[in-house]
């Protein structure tokens, strides 16, 4: 894929982000382009720069290929990507489950490409078990497990609400008071946490870079002050000049909780949802675990406030390219349990061989002489759907097929399907990426796609038996 290609000073490091157009990655830029040669990550191609300093480069992070040349000659790779929205018309997966392929793929790519130093910037964790954990913090753990298992170093920071202009979870709650004359205030905000200053959160982010004495370590940062979410609906309050009237019912109502902070917040469903499911947890820098590198003169919450509210300008990106392209494309990532602590490559295998054998009253599996493998109905001579393995990027731990053939197909020159072991070999992910079906769209959706998802769920429970009895 094509970059804009600087000159860069070899004295600088260079720092790729993935995630710069967003909150955190655009405000770093804005800061820091002068002190590093500086990467921006982007899925769409761009147009303009408004900083020719600053190297922007095409990636689709859910292509190893792709990631591995966006990452070369790269020191430091900043990882901000969180799979809120989808990238394809259908997306049929869990954010958890895409969050924790992309975070392998990046981690694969960073190994191959010889980067240093991966910089996580996650959230905080409770002090509880992990299967106690909801969703989206499980999750955020799961993708810093997986940039840490390979070669590249990893610095996780773990950061409470970031309170500056343009924060999502800011946004949210500056929202509700400027809405709301009464505020009340369901059990979970009463919860503790440690919001922290955009300001501060990007000091300490510069300060991590390339500094040995960080590397392979979990960092945990919030402002030294530790207060409830009631507390910062408060105080944003008497910061903003509104009086409001704030109160606490004894009730914990997630689906009331969503409803009402997506209505009066002002957020997507996507962001709503997770971050309210863990606002549950009381979310505390550990003493073992806080930031210590270098002094901070913190922020207080209304200085930081007062900093957002304020401030009027937001980081300058570049203008990007939009493309049409095609339009009913499909993504579908399944989780299964790897119990037996089986290979890609046995997974892919059985799944070979699965298919026809259970549905043996419909379908035939055909490998022809190239070792195509090709899915035909009883009475067929086209397959339905041709598979093509492609080894040169596949290993035991990774098998990946192009999607080369099927009346079932429109497009043969991009969809591809995977199997990889992810997690220690705890689970294995199958996922189909950029599948372009022939049918209708109505009509896909409400056949094939469910069909699809069926089959994914039987196979899962295939292995499941298959590994108890051996």
């Amino acid at each position: 894929m094509p970059h804009s290609k600087i000159i860069s000073d070899p004295q600088k490091l260079t720092v790729a982000i993935a995630g710069a157009g967003g909150y955190i990655g655009s405000w770093f830029i804005e800061l820091f382009k002068d002190r590093y040669h500086l990467v921006g990550l982007s899925r769409r191609q761009i147009q303009s720069n408004p900083y020719p300093e600053v190297e922007w480069r095409q990636v689709e992070l859910y292509s190893i290929t792709s990631t591995v040349d966006a990452l070369k000659g790269v020191d430091v790779a900043i990882y901000l990507v969180h799979s809120m929205n989808a990238s394809t018309r259908l997306n049929q997966g869990s954010f958890e489950d895409t969050d924790l392929l992309l975070a392998d793929n990046f981690s694969r790519a960073a190994e191959i490409s010889d980067v240093k130093q991966i910089i996580y910037l996650g959230g905080l964790l409770p002090d509880e078990p992990e299967e106690k954990l909801s969703r989206h913090l499980k999750s955020r753990l799961e993708v810093e497990q997986t940039l840490g298992s390979r070669k590249s170093k990893l610095t996780a920071i773990r950061a409470s609400i970031i309170v500056g202009p343009g924060g999502s979870s800011f946004d949210m709650i500056q929202n509700l008071v400027r809405k709301l004359p009464v505020l009340m205030c369901p059990k979970w905000t009463e919860s503790l946490t440690q919001p922290i200053s955009l300001r501060d959160t990007l000091d300490i982010l510069d300060s991590c870079i390339g500094n040995p004495n960080v590397y392979g370590k979990v960092i945990e940062i919030g402002s030294p002050e530790v207060m409830s979410y009631r507390s910062m609906l408060e105080r944003t309050a008497k910061v903003m000049g509104k009086k409001r009237l704030v109160f606490s019912v004894p009730v914990f109502s997630l689906g009331l909780s969503k409803f009402w902070v997506g209505l009066f917040g002002d957020s997507p469903p996507q962001l709503v949802s997770p971050l309210v499911e863990s606002l549950r947890h009381t979310l505390l820098v550990s003493p073992e675990l806080a930031f210590k590198e270098k002094h901070i003169d913190y922020q207080s919450l209304e200085e930081s406030i007062e900093t957002a509210l304020k401030s009027n300008e937001r980081p300058k990106l570049p203008v990007f390219i939009t493309k049409g392209g095609v339009k009913n494309t499909v993504r579908s990532i399944q989780r299964m349990e790897n119990h037996g602590k089986n290979s890609a490559l046995w997974v892919a295998k059985r799944y070979n061989l699965w298919l026809p054998s259970y549905f043996r009253f419909l379908i035939n599996g055909k490998v022809s002489e190239k070792g195509e493998i090709g899915f035909h109905l009883l009475w067929g001579k086209k397959p339905m759907l041709q598979l093509t393995l492609i080894p040169d990027r596949s290993d035991v731990g990774r098998q990946l097929f192009y999607i080369t053939g099927g009346w079932l197909v429109k497009r043969f020159d991009y969809g591809w399907l995977e199997f990889r072991e992810v997690l220690g070999s705890r689970y294995i992910l199958s996922a189909i990426h950029e599948f372009v079906p022939r049918l209708p769209w109505f009509i896909y959706v409400n056949t094939q796609a469910k069909l699809h998802l069926w089959v994914m769920n039987r196979f899962k429970k295939y292995l499941s038996k298959k590994q108890v009895n051996g």
